[in-house]
């Protein structure tokens, strides 16, 4: 009998990992490895979607103030300074804490571009989900909002869009008013939308003799919130050791209650009475931040106070991120 001449299968083209396209995650992978798509190249992208960046704004400038923004302050805006400078048609990019119906940005009529920090990310880099929204507003037909969408795997990071040397200055706003150019002029149902924001927003003033210290007003009593960029141990021993010692508090009747954890930096928390107001605790603030210095230096290790005070802080941590 003559032989069965062998079969041979045509060889499959090899695409290169940007030219893989995404396919069921049972399926074979496309890139005729013979595996599932799971398995293989869905492996990296289904990574790169859930792994959590534990400092997305870490290299910015600006690090404390960009956790703010995103967790503690209700209304404020940011100019952002491009690396590659604006494109054509572009005035200028503001960075707002939140937008008009929670978009995650908007290319308004002029040009200019509003990108929105408070919203929920679909994976677990912030700086990756923002930079991928930022690009689809430098593109966006003026007067239209960017929708949320999942952003490349691969894709640019605020860090790689942002010039690192910019400026990154703050403006706090009483209410939500930079949402339109002329709140005086607007429709019944924009002035309606505002004013619902407005009332929703707790006042807010961010201090300026130290950085990244926000003072906020509530209903029973008033708060100091400082985002610091220290290692969160380092930083912890310090607060303890100035607590122990009594010099923790920012004046009478405030008192250092616990701290946030937000994007891997560390928020003290002072708890200060109602009729202290923003102003008042700029001295003091500026005074702990010079007895902060002097205990993050100590070496020496903790005592049995210090260990107490230290479990305390600990155990009023809140994790925000």
């Amino acid at each position: 009998m003559a032989k069965k001449r062998p079969q041979t299968k045509a060889r499959r083209p090899q695409l290169t990992d940007g030219q893989i396209p995404v396919v069921g995650a049972r399926e074979p992978c496309p890139c005729g490895s013979g595996r599932r798509y799971k398995a293989c190249h869905g492996r990296a992208a289904a990574q790169a979607v859930t792994e959590l960046v534990h400092r997305p704004f870490e290299g910015l400038p600006g690090e404390c103030d960009w956790v703010a923004l995103r967790e503690l302050v209700p209304a404020a805006t940011v100019g952002l300074t491009l690396k590659d400078g604006l494109p054509e048609g572009v005035p200028s990019v503001t960075l707002a804490t939140v937008l008009p119906m929670a978009w995650p940005a908007l290319r308004r009529d002029d040009g200019s571009v509003l990108l929105g920090l408070q919203n929920d990310t679909p994976s677990g880099d912030i700086s990756r989900d923002l930079a991928d929204t930022l690009q689809r507003a430098l593109t966006a037909e003026p007067g239209t909002p960017v929708q949320a969408r999942r952003a490349p795997a691969d894709g640019p990071r605020l860090q790689d869009l942002l010039d690192p040397k910019g400026p990154f200055e703050p403006v706090v706003h009483d209410g939500f008013e930079f949402w339109v150019p002329d709140p005086e002029n607007a429709t019944p149902d924009v002035t309606a939308s505002l004013e619902r924001a407005n009332a929703a927003a707790i006042p807010t003033v961010k201090l300026t003799g130290v950085d990244s210290a926000y003072w906020c007003e509530t209903p029973e009593k008033n708060h100091l919130r400082w985002v610091m960029p220290h290692p969160e141990e380092q930083l912890l021993d310090a607060l303890a050791r100035l607590h122990a010692a009594g010099g923790s508090s920012l004046g009478d009747g405030t008192r250092l209650v616990g701290s946030f954890r937000a994007h891997g930096l560390t928020v003290p928390v002072w708890d200060l009475p109602s009729e202290v107001r923003a102003e008042d605790v700029e001295k003091p603030a500026a005074e702990f931040a010079e007895r902060l210095a002097g205990a993050l230096a100590a070496d020496a290790p903790l005592t049995a106070d210090e260990r107490r005070a230290r479990g305390g802080l600990t155990n009023r941590q809140v994790t925000l991120s």
